[in-house]
């Protein structure tokens, strides 16, 4: 898995002061993304242990708490993505129960494959949906457009 950019403190994506990863690889391609550069799988930088460590070594972070991470792109839950989101969401769940994970995704929930729904099982709240840029709203918190549904998953 590559990934475009890594914050490792955010107050943007998701409630609180996070660390958010934005992961490379999304099929879904909406029109009127405003991160069109993550769409290619192979942009960015390779996301392997290190920077793994890194994003652990942030959320366990005591000069700057964060509530929690935040994935997103690109699409987290895009089929070459899903082996290294999952060793990062276990990771952080066995390391970090503490914190909560976002994950924002154009898949929807009732369509997600078994190894989506794996992932899924990690997550506390989940924003689905294509972003459509007809249904956009600027006065959306925490996403988009207005088709897109928050599910607090409760997993933390």
């Amino acid at each position: 898995m590559n990934y475009h950019q890594y914050f490792p403190v955010d107050v943007v994506n998701g409630p609180g002061t996070r660390a958010t990863l934005f992961v490379s690889g999304c099929e879904h391609q909406c029109r009127g993304c405003y991160n069109q550069s993550t769409w290619n799988p192979c942009h960015g930088h390779a996301f392997d242990e290190q920077m793994q460590d890194q994003v652990l070594r942030d959320l366990k972070d005591t000069r700057i708490k964060r509530r929690g991470l935040s994935l997103s792109g690109g699409d987290p839950l895009f089929p070459g993505n899903l082996t290294a989101i999952l060793a990062l969401v276990k990771r952080v769940k066995t390391q970090c129960p503490e914190k909560d994970i976002w994950l924002w995704s154009g898949y929807r929930l009732d369509e997600l494959s078994e190894a989506q729904k794996e992932v899924i099982a990690y997550v506390d709240v989940l924003v689905d949906g294509k972003f459509e840029q007809a249904l956009a709203d600027p006065s959306l918190e925490f996403r988009g457009s207005s088709n897109q549904v928050i599910h607090y998953l409760g997993n933390i």
